[in-house]
């Protein structure tokens, strides 16, 4: 079997099941899923980063740097969505009373 089809059924097999996995994810969890899956992003992006600058080939090269603004984007991504959300959960201070406004 030609090596390039076992990773795509790899890839396309693991497509589906990330998918399954976070479809059932509640919403209570979800963000701190997403601040996990940011620090395994991190670690992603290193290893892309590590991978690339040791490659000979032009097509690895390519790929590698593709590979980087993505999960640069995807890591960045992440965490302002994340900081959204916890932002959400915040209580709102109340502006502080003015001086001048008893006097009229």
């Amino acid at each position: 079997m030609n090596e390039g089809i076992v990773w795509l059924t790899i890839f396309i097999l693991s497509v589906f099941v990330g998918i399954e996995v976070i479809a059932k994810v509640s919403s209570t969890l979800h963000t701190p899923l997403m601040s996990g899956a940011n620090a395994i992003h991190g670690v992603i992006l290193l290893g892309a980063i590590l991978v690339t600058g040791t490659t000979d080939s032009t097509l690895a090269l390519i790929v590698g740097l593709v590979a980087i603004v993505l999960a640069a984007v995807n890591m960045v991504g992440g965490f302002v969505v994340t900081d959204r959300m916890l932002q959400m959960f915040t209580r709102k201070k109340k502006p502080a009373a003015s001086s001048t406004e008893g006097t009229r």
